[in-house]
């Protein structure tokens, strides 16, 4: 209800267990939401540093006035309480100050590829195919 985010230590701890166990030499994974912040890139390095190996960040580039209409018509279909005006206002504020920088810091190293999230779930899904191709 904060808007803010768990752990590092613990979201790390959790992604490396089921990666190992799903054998991560060997296979893809698409993390959602990761990293959020700067902490998030300092516990993986810790944790996982070169054993894995980063292909891309896929950033879904929405405008807030977008984002929270389809916030507020999420919340009201499915009576999820955190899709509320006041913790989204809250969860914008979390990604531009802790998020934003993650962003640009892949940015930096080429590793990341956008995908404008404003045009309908059939255009998106087709750039994302592209994405990953």
């Amino acid at each position: 209800s904060e808007g803010k985010l768990v752990s590092s230590e613990l979201l790390v701890q959790l992604l490396k267990k089921v990666m190992h166990d799903r054998g991560w030499e060997k296979k893809k994974f698409l993390i959602d939401g990761f990293p959020r912040n700067q902490e998030n890139i300092d516990q993986w390095n810790k944790q996982i540093g070169d054993s894995a190996y980063l292909n891309f960040v896929l950033v879904m580039d929405v405008s807030e006035e977008v984002m929270r209409e389809r916030l507020l018509k999420r919340g009201q279909e499915s009576g999820r309480a955190d899709d509320n005006e006041a913790t989204i206002v809250k969860r914008f504020e979390t990604f531009t100050k802790e998020s934003v920088p993650v962003i640009k810091v892949y940015e930096k190293k080429n590793k990341v590829k956008k995908i404008d999230s404003s045009k309908t779930v059939d255009e998106v899904y087709e750039e994302v195919k592209k994405a990953f191709s």
